[in-house]
């Protein structure tokens, strides 16, 4: 019989993203499932206004939700720093593509997320993603020219076809055609895959 599989949209500029990480590894060794990653590149500005022209309220929104993530990055001794800038994510999400049609998903996905919540990387720096698929064991000769065409492709169709998902956020789960967004919300999946 084959695994279960649970399809999760995921973005490295997400801190609920980078929380539910290690969880979502422990699904794999928890149930008979497998888990199937994804990067759904948030469009930051659509729900959090640009930073030229957040409201007071997007400025709550925003502080809010650094202090809550710290929260609970701070319960499991993980270190985050507020991004430096409204990032586009995509290059480290193709990267995760790239890494991950050569065996070495989990080290890059380890790293990069660490890396990008202690400020030791920028996800936007295709050097600096380069560098992390080399120290992982990926021959790179390929990348510049999968990061400007197939793995371009295969991103947005990615980002497409969540959206036609219902997928608005990320850390996002989808188990038979259920969604669970948020951090918070693996439990509820947990129960799911008990059969609760």
């Amino acid at each position: 019989m084959s695994k279960r599989l649970i399809t999760l949209y995921t973005d490295y500029k997400s801190p609920y993203a980078y929380l539910a990480k290690d969880p979502a590894y422990e699904l794999e060794d928890d149930f008979d499932v497998l888990v199937d990653w994804r990067h759904f590149t948030l469009d930051i500005p659509s729900f959090l206004g640009a930073v030229e022209t957040r409201t007071a309220q997007e400025w709550r929104k925003v502080r809010y939700t650094y202090m809550d993530m710290r929260r609970w990055a701070n319960k499991r001794g993980l270190t985050v720093k507020g991004p430096r800038k409204v990032y586009d994510s995509s290059p480290a999400g193709i990267g995760m593509l790239f890494a991950q049609r050569h065996g070495a998903f989990r080290p890059y996905n380890d790293r990069i997320f660490e890396r990008f919540w202690t400020h030791q990387l920028e996800v936007d720096d295709i050097s600096a993603i380069k560098g992390v698929l080399a120290e992982v064991g990926v021959e790179i000769a390929g990348f510049d020219d999968f990061l400007a065409g197939e793995g371009r492709q295969a991103h947005d169709e990615m980002c497409r076809e969540a959206e036609a998902k219902g997928v608005f956020g990320v850390p996002t789960f989808i188990l038979d055609d259920e969604l669970f967004w948020g951090y918070d919300r693996m439990e509820l999946l947990r129960e799911r895959l008990r059969g609760e």
